[in-house]
């Protein structure tokens, strides 16, 4: 899309100046032309220029669906392009992006970056994503890309880095009222994040992903209390968590993975519209009777079979589709009067030390609750 727009772009650009060329070449008569038509001709003259405008915004388009590399080529071609990559909205920083190979070292990383955020005018960033996978000794560099690249109508901000030590501190000073407000996707890797209830209102975030995040389970629940869009949230291996509660603020959360946060016991939603939630780690207290909209669950634990068919006709009554995965089941699975009345698919995965007499059981007794059974026995 991005190649068919620069061509037609190209080809009204060469039609313009073989029409100027030849004007040029009537000499006189181009002139009496222009007194006699002078009014019209002031009409062109208007609209060429906004033409030439436009013409400046369709090149900022064209780079604007290029990835980061190939708009950094580009800019190299032409006046036009270079002025538009200056205001190029989406910053993508890893290996792939910079060229770099798998032993690139920390002064090839920060060199690079650091050049290309030198040719850039800082403004228009609408995209700062920063994938570093070699070590940091020094985080500063990153304090300085993050206060380069987030202005006011930023939208999306990824940074994830390697397991640095000490941990890198993300700067929520960084959110002023305008940033604040503009942003719609975070996510952050490997580093400490301590949001406080001066960090005000993120109004129209939507999607947020921790992973490896040093956050308490206080600190969440503060950014989730002005997080009043939010739809998506994702915390994995997420150690400091204990308690992990959804207010009923978050009307539109839909989507709710909790993954490897080993520390956590309890997970409460209020959210009314959750309709995914997704668990895998150590067995805990769930409660979603305020989210009776969920239909797709999914939970990794042990003796999550017998958990399913105790709980869960109770906790989510309305779910569609249930994939557990079990590993040392060690008893057989009750029966039980409560059935998933609205169950239609069920994926059944089970790792070492189960019985495989509980397959059949469970098999047999969700017959008449579900459209599709699929299992998986791991030894």
């Amino acid at each position: 899309m991005a190649l068919l727009a620069l061509n037609r772009l190209i080809s009204i650009r060469r039609e313009r100046r073989r029409r100027r060329n030849k004007a040029r070449k009537g000499g006189s008569i181009t002139k009496s032309v222009k007194r006699k038509y002078s009014p019209c001709q002031q009409d062109d003259d208007s609209q060429g220029g906004k033409m030439m405008t436009n013409s400046a915004d369709i090149w900022s388009y064209i780079l604007s669906l290029m990835p980061m590399r190939d708009a950094a080529r580009a800019a190299c071609l032409s006046r036009a392009f270079l002025r538009s990559w200056r205001c190029h909205p989406n910053l993508t920083f890893n290996e792939d992006a910079l060229g770099l190979n798998d032993n690139a070292c920390e002064t090839d990383f920060t060199s690079k970056v650091d050049h290309i955020l030198k040719n850039h005018s800082g403004i228009g960033v609408k995209r700062f994503k920063l994938s570093v996978h070699c070590k940091l000794d020094n985080c500063d560099y990153v304090d300085s890309w993050l206060q380069f690249a987030i202005t006011p109508g930023i939208e999306e901000i990824t940074v994830m880095l390697s397991g640095n030590k000490p941990q890198y501190n993300f700067p929520c000073s960084l959110f002023s009222d305008k940033i604040a407000y503009s942003i719609r996707c975070l996510e952050l890797g490997n580093c400490a994040f301590h949001p406080t209830i001066e960090l005000g209102p993120l109004r129209n975030l939507k999607r947020l992903d921790l992973s490896c995040v040093r956050i308490s389970g206080d600190e969440l629940a503060c950014l989730l209390s002005n997080s009043f869009a939010l739809e998506q949230l994702e915390l994995k291996y997420c150690k400091k968590i204990v308690s992990l509660k959804m207010p009923c603020v978050l009307q539109r959360l839909n989507c709710l993975n909790v993954l490897e946060c080993k520390r956590v016991q309890v997970i409460e939603s209020k959210a009314p519209n959750l309709s995914s939630f997704s668990f895998s780690g150590n067995k805990v207290k769930l409660s979603l009777v305020e989210s009776s909209q969920v239909k797709n669950l999914y939970m990794c634990s042990s003796n999550i079979i017998c958990y399913a068919r105790s709980d869960l006709p109770s906790i989510v009554p309305n779910v569609e589709t249930l994939a557990v995965a079990s590993y040392c089941e060690m008893v057989d699975t009750p029966m039980l009067p409560t059935k998933l009345l609205y169950l239609k698919h069920l994926t059944i995965s089970l790792f070492a030390c189960v019985r495989i007499s509980m397959v059949t059981l469970i098999e047999k007794r969700m017959a008449l609750e579900m459209g599709q059974f699929s299992g998986f026995l791991h030894s």
